[in-house]
């Protein structure tokens, strides 16, 4: 079973130290959904929510949080992101948010994607609530990441 790093050995959190890690090439991609009604997801993609184009606000949130990550998340590093890539992916009544964050550091950059793409969630619901209050923000996740001491890894479908 894997330690948990951020704990020290009498439980109390921790910055994990990285300053021995070498720099490498970290790339990560995650995701979340947001259900709603077909008709408020024609209206998001045709730039017609209450508000604007909820899409362009949110693709400007997302990459703001991955830029600000350290400042939400208490033992996260502050990493020299270099790109981060928003994607908006429609369905049946959902709008899949992925977020792609990269960087050359010692620590990966998991944490920036999914908070991209969590944020980027939000900021669609700010919106879009005018137009439905009971959408869903669900299945927030990591979908891949590469780079560091422990590889790749791909989540299942």
């Amino acid at each position: 079973m894997a330690e948990l790093t951020h704990l020290d050995p009498a439980g109390t959190p921790r910055m994990v130290d990285v300053g021995d890690k070498p720099v490498t090439a970290r790339r990560a991609l995650a995701e979340a959904v947001l259900r709603m009604r077909p008709d408020v997801l024609t209206k998001l993609l045709a730039a017609g929510g209450p508000k604007g184009d909820a899409l362009v606000v949110a693709r400007l949130a997302g990459i703001t949080a991955a830029k600000r990550t350290a400042e939400l998340i208490p033992l996260a590093h502050l990493l020299p992101i270099e790109s981060v890539e928003m994607t908006f992916e429609p369905g049946t009544g959902t709008l899949t948010v992925r977020a792609e964050v990269r960087a050359t550091a010692r620590t990966g950059v998991e944490m920036e994607a999914l908070t991209a793409a969590a944020m980027a969630a939000l900021t669609i619901y700010d919106m879009a609530k005018a137009l439905q209050r009971d959408m869903v923000i669900e299945r927030v996740r990591l979908l891949e990441k590469d780079g560091g001491r422990s590889g790749s890894f791909r989540a299942d479908p």
